[in-house]
């Protein structure tokens, strides 16, 4: 199997609409590929928080409509990253599409976990609450969004809803490059899962980002990684090496749930 994760710079001298434009021809270059996957709020920047508003869409607004096409025209599952959603009902979600190589919406995913400490995203869109997960025909993905990668629990629960391959698009900073490559390491190797975690590049409304997208295999070896500009990072790897990972060192099956709370001595 074949991925390409697509880590896009987003400046502020670049309109939405001119970025969206040239993204979609980005994907369509990767004709041939089996997974095309792009980061969190490339369309905005995750950190413009001025611009969620003005620059939200609905569901099925121009985003889904250039990017299912451009995943059409490439024949390949696009992963587009996520976008500003406005909900019919109003709030504003961080929202992951994923599409079918006939362009066909395969999933949405609302972000779980929203960064920002009771400012920035975490008061400005809404929480998500249900997990996805999209069947393709070599692997089972689990996904999630930037953040959501800090908190363990959700990756478990992805794992018991059968995924194998975890996609991870992000807005992450540079300041905290290094938690990136340990937190990515990490969910593969305690899931035993192949991780690919999209970042972008460039500066969002003055946070420079991490870039460094990255590959990881169920050992948590690291694959592939890009470096901090622009680039397409391109891995080939092997979906069943995790069933024969989870067969040879079966640590899931040791996991001990509904343990009591400590008492109190």
């Amino acid at each position: 199997m074949r991925a390409s994760l697509l880590q896009v710079a987003v400046n502020e001298d670049e309109s939405v609409e001119a970025r969206r434009l040239r993204v979609a021809g980005m994907v369509r270059d990767q004709a041939g590929a089996d997974l095309v996957v792009l980061p969190e709020l490339w369309t905005t920047g995750a950190f413009a928080y001025e611009a969620f508003e003005s620059e939200a869409e609905p569901l099925m607004g121009p985003t889904y409509e250039v990017m299912a096409k451009a995943a059409s025209d490439a024949g390949v599952w696009l992963h587009a990253g996520s976008i500003p959603e406005r909900a019919p009902d109003g709030p504003l979600y961080n929202t992951s599409l994923v599409f079918s190589p006939s362009g066909a919406l395969a999933a949405a995913y609302r972000k779980i976990h929203r960064f920002g400490f009771d400012q920035g995203e975490a008061v400005l869109m809404g929480a998500g609450s249900e997990l996805v997960t999209v069947r393709l025909p070599q692997t089972t993905l689990g996904v999630a969004t930037c953040y959501d990668l800090r908190f363990p629990e959700l990756f478990r629960g992805l794992v018991d809803a059968g995924a194998e391959t975890f996609v991870v698009p992000a807005g992450w900073p540079e300041r905290r490059r290094s938690h990136w490559t340990l937190l990515a390491q990490a969910r593969a190797v305690e899931n035993q899962a192949f991780v690919l975690a999209c970042g972008t590049a460039g500066t969002h409304a003055g946070v420079p980002q991490a870039g460094h997208s990255i590959v990881v295999d169920p050992w948590g070896e690291v694959l592939a990684q890009a470096g901090p500009g622009e680039e397409v990072l391109s891995v080939g790897f092997d979906p069943a090496t995790v069933a024969g990972t989870r067969e040879r060192f079966p640590a899931l099956k040791d996991r001990v749930l509904g343990l009591e709370p400590p008492k109190r001595h």
